[in-house]
């Protein structure tokens, strides 16, 4: 069972436009796609793709399916860099608060254009992983 890549792109769209939206008006605009991370997270279905389901034209069996886990670690990654920024910019460390935005923007961004960044670390972490354990 795999997920529809218009709907990953979808989710990475949103990230994309909410942190440039919260970087030119409010970073509080930040807390939106880092709730819809942590309930994603908790219940494995993102508010997002639910909702962009209903836009789908054909059977999801007729789209090219990514893997559910790997959008989990993407969806951690993301959750906890917009976590992070939004922290930064409370406590008064600009820096570190547009350092992490546009770090998940990029790489939401640039997922968009087919380069998953978080599927290479995930890559590279099992790799590691069985490497060690052979």
């Amino acid at each position: 069972m795999g997920i529809p890549k218009p709907l990953v792109q979808t989710n990475q769209l949103f990230i994309v436009l909410s942190v440039v939206l919260a970087l030119l008006v409010s970073n509080w605009i930040l807390l939106i796609p880092f709730l819809i991370g942590v309930i994603t997270l908790i219940t494995r279905r993102n508010p997002i793709m639910v909702l962009g389901y209903t836009f789908l034209n054909k059977d999801k069996e007729h789209y090219v399916l990514e893997d559910p886990d790997q959008q989990i670690f993407n969806q951690w990654i993301a959750t906890i860099c917009l976590g992070l920024s939004f922290l930064f910019f409370r406590l008064g460390y600009v820096g570190g608060g547009y350092f992490f935005s546009i770090m998940v923007m990029a790489a939401a961004g640039i997922a968009l254009l087919g380069y998953c960044i978080g599927c290479t670390i995930r890559y590279r972490y099992m790799m590691w992983k069985h490497k060690r354990l052979n």
